[in-house]
């Protein structure tokens, strides 16, 4: 894959923004004990196949962030798993976790930014790189090229398109953990067939042999704009979503909603998750992050499908990364990066065996067909770009999508208002 290209397409207007590659098959086999789901029996610590950078204990203590009980899945209890064989096998080391919200006001995105411009904030926290870029321009993350050169950690045992999601203007800002783009879930149980094109999406919501939930958001949703042609900007960072395409989806969106599927409102992604577990709708575009709650409830009824494609031709996720980002006001740098890439390393198996996570990890092994269907939609998706005149798209077409949720405003009319207040704030 070429990544270069891609993200050089993307900002020529190959429609945008806003996590790897694999046939039907495994990866190579994973490094160490990996294949097993269980930690390496060597300490956590130890120089190993998986590239652990020193068989130095690990010693001090850590704050660190993340959001994994946010979402549907079985993050949270893989990560404390995790951190507490870590800290069982390096007794001198110490790891406070903090459960920061995803979603709504005081989000870690807000949250950490306030901490970090008040001289404060964790040591090391986990998010996607929704917003890395701005985060870089505002100066709240460490570069990591020297930690990981003293450290002696080695890059190349993860993809090239997950490192590429941790880079910034040449610079790296994150040890990858995993890769991600949403698809399409649905109850195999009770939607025999799942539609492949936007009308027949359109057609089985209306007879109601689909009933679909939507997470009422522009990351969800942002894949079916190239369905309809749609793209977000030009060569020069301008906003061109006014011209055609996006508001043809956004007029999907709206036909959706008269034909009966549910929208979760703003923020409110559990509404829509919990409808799925319980049986209310039977299919939903969600993400490989929530694929471990959604086996616990459907077992082996869950399946997977790419987005459905349009008149323009195929749905194209956002590809990102999640990693571990260091916080340039911590003291704990270099301990912090080590923990950062052990955990992407000698655990990442654990990741994906329990919790779905689509690896950055080279070695990992992909078997199970829910995790495999993912890992082909972050094949396929356009990864997500750090670009300036993206930090305006978020707020902008999250509110077009509501308007035209929530308000029935015309699709055209809110994508060109959306398209516009883009513009304005990015001197366009």
């Amino acid at each position: 894959m070429n990544t270069t290209l891609r993200f050089t397409s993307l900002l020529a207007g190959a429609a945008i923004l806003v996590a790897a590659c694999g046939s039907s098959g495994a990866t190579t086999a994973p490094a160490s004990d990996a294949a097993s789901g269980a930690p390496a029996s060597a300490p956590a610590s130890a120089g190993t196949a998986s590239g652990a950078p020193s068989a130095a204990p690990l010693e001090g203590e850590l704050q660190i962030w993340h959001t994994y009980a946010s979402g549907a899945g079985t993050e949270k209890d893989t990560y404390d798993a995790i951190v507490a064989d870590i800290m069982a096998k390096n007794p001198g080391l110490k790891i406070n976790t903090t459960v920061q919200n995803f979603f709504g006001a005081g989000n870690i995105f807000d949250k950490y930014a306030l901490e970090v411009q008040a001289a404060g904030g964790p040591d090391m926290f986990i998010v996607p790189n929704d917003s890395q870029g701005a985060q870089v321009r505002a100066n709240s993350l460490q570069p990591l090229d020297d930690l990981v050169a003293s450290t002696g950690i080695d890059l190349s045992v993860f993809s090239d398109l997950s490192v590429a999601g941790c880079t910034v203007d040449g610079k790296l800002y994150c040890i990858p953990e995993s890769l991600k783009a949403v698809g399409f879930y649905y109850d195999k149980s009770k939607v025999a067939t799942p539609p492949t094109t936007t009308d027949e999406l359109l057609a089985a919501v209306k007879d109601g042999s689909v009933k679909l939930a939507v997470n009422q958001g522009a990351y969800h949703n942002f894949g079916y704009w190239s369905a309809f042609g749609g793209k977000l900007m030009d060569d020069t960072g301008k906003c061109i979503a006014d011209q055609g395409g996006v508001a043809d989806a956004h007029k999907l969106f709206a036909d959706l909603k008269t034909a009966g599927a549910m929208w979760s409102g703003a923020n409110n992604y559990a509404k829509v998750a919990d409808a799925f577990k319980q049986g209310q709708v039977t299919a939903l575009v969600d993400g490989p992050w929530a694929s471990g709650g959604y086996k616990e409830t459907l077992g082996d009824n869950l399946a997977v499908a790419p987005l459905q494609s349009g008149p323009a031709g195929d749905s194209q996720p956002i590809t990102g990364t999640d990693g571990w980002f260091i916080n340039p006001n911590s003291t704990n740098q270099e301990l912090a990066t080590r923990v950062g890439y052990l955990i992407s390393t000698e655990y990442e198996q654990q990741f994906v065996d329990k919790s779905g996570h689509i690896p950055a990890l080279t070695s990992a092994t992909i078997s199970d067909p829910i995790t495999q269907g993912f890992a082909d939609a972050v094949a396929n998706g356009l990864p997500r770009p750090q670009a300036k005149e993206l930090d305006n798209f978020w707020s902008n077409f999250d509110n077009a999508l509501n308007a035209v949720i929530d308000k029935g405003t015309d699709p055209v009319k809110a994508v060109a208002d959306a398209c516009a207040a883009m513009n304005k704030a990015n001197g366009k």
